[in-house]
């Protein structure tokens, strides 16, 4: 009477097949974001930068932001050291 429609719901079995697929991605990612996370907080906190370090806690993004802000937007503690220790010799 009506008509029969086949689903991803109508094969059970591919339900396993798609988790054993998509766990170990989903584990992969989280692992990511947060290592990349964590790092990027640690970074900001050390650095005094308030604003990063509320943004990054909040916004979550796959580490994409965290990333651009290790590249682009973190503080030199290397060049800061360098350019103090050169004061303290002169």
């Amino acid at each position: 009477m009506y008509p029969t429609y086949h689903t991803f719901s109508t094969f059970p079995f591919l339900h396993g097949v798609a988790f054993l697929f998509l766990l170990p991605i989903a584990l992969i990612l989280l692992a990511w974001v947060i290592v990349i996370k964590g790092f990027a907080l640690w970074h900001a906190a050390r650095s005094n930068q308030k604003i990063w370090f509320i943004v990054l806690l909040v916004v979550n993004t796959l580490g994409i932001l965290e990333v651009l802000y290790l590249i682009f937007w973190r503080k030199d503690k290397s060049a800061s050291a360098a350019v103090s220790s050169a004061e303290k010799v002169s």
